[in-house]
């Protein structure tokens, strides 16, 4: 039986953490890493400009969405992060409609795409600040028109972005991932557990 997972650090070596998100998926991811945090939503407004390059641009919107928190609690540690996914350097942000969705998914299928996080740490009273983003390669499984239905008949892909959950019924499309299956799900802890141990 394999132990448990152990926190990061002791709450007292860092300061009050605040999670610029209200996504209940990096709830979950940052919980297994850190015992005591705050969360609270960020709402600066996402950029989807492809000619930033996709790390870069996953890093900004990281950073946006982190700012806009540091400004009312700048004590504290905030964590910003976006993911979003790419295919041929073009991102797939969030679906508007039941049928882009559809159409995602059929560009998807039996490809391989790029699921990329960036992160921002920041306290804005000791001006200190940690931006990085991390990638991770999926690939879908060859995907028939029943198939894509039937996974949109199970999961709500409205607020996903590429119209798809790893930890949702992500069998039925994915037939590999190479690197952080976290950072898929919206926060690579690997690399965010090393930052922090850094910070």
């Amino acid at each position: 039986m394999n132990p448990p997972p152990q926190l990061l650090v002791r709450t007292r070596e860092l300061p009050p953490v605040m999670l610029a998100s209200q996504s209940s998926r990096r709830v979950e991811l940052l919980r297994e890493i850190l015992g005591d945090f705050g969360v609270t939503p960020s709402y600066a407004t996402e950029l989807n400009d492809a000619s930033l390059g996709p790390r870069r641009l996953c890093e900004i919107n990281a950073q946006r969405k982190a700012f806009s928190v540091s400004e009312r609690f700048p004590d504290q540690l905030v964590l910003g992060a976006d993911t979003l996914v790419f295919l041929d350097q073009e991102p797939l942000s969030k679906p508007a409609d039941t049928e882009e969705a559809r159409r995602m998914l059929a560009r998807l299928s039996g490809r391989i795409h790029q699921v990329i996080t960036g992160v921002c740490l920041i306290q804005s009273n000791t001006a200190r600040m940690r931006l990085f983003s991390v990638v991770t390669y999926v690939r879908f499984r060859n995907l028939t028109p029943e198939e894509i239905e039937e996974y949109l008949s199970r999961v709500n892909v409205m607020d996903k972005a590429g119209s798809y959950a790893l930890q949702e019924e992500g069998h039925r499309l994915v037939e590999a991932v190479e690197g952080s299956r976290s950072n898929v799900i919206g926060l690579p802890t690997e690399a965010l557990r090393a930052a922090l141990k850094e910070w």
